[in-house]
């Protein structure tokens, strides 16, 4: 039986995703710990949110692999959309402080 690469990159992408969380949500908290009035940081609240929203589907998704929990499929494409959705609005919300800030 040949396993090609793709294959075993398929089955741990999910670890290493997991693994950039942990360091992208550490990176969060620091952030949301300044205490300076003048950062605008409802984008960056947003963005956490899609971090948290991608956090879930990855643990699913491990648990899917694993075997232990079955989701459908489309419970991801439902995921993927509420995250481009968040990024969406966070980019409109950026250029509208943007403008207004002028």
């Amino acid at each position: 039986m040949t396993i090609l690469l793709t294959e075993c990159l398929g089955n741990v992408a999910p670890y290493y995703n997991l693994a950039f969380v942990v360091v992208a949500v550490g990176l969060f908290f620091k952030l949301f710990s300044l205490k300076n009035e003048k950062l605008f940081l409802t984008p960056w609240r947003l963005l956490f949110v899609a971090v948290t929203i991608f956090i879930v589907e990855e643990i699913l998704t491990v648990l899917n692999f694993a075997g232990v929990l079955f989701t459908p499929r489309i419970l991801n494409a439902v995921f993927e959309f509420a995250i481009i959705t968040i990024f969406i609005y966070m980019l409109l919300l950026q250029k509208d402080y943007l403008k207004n800030a002028k």
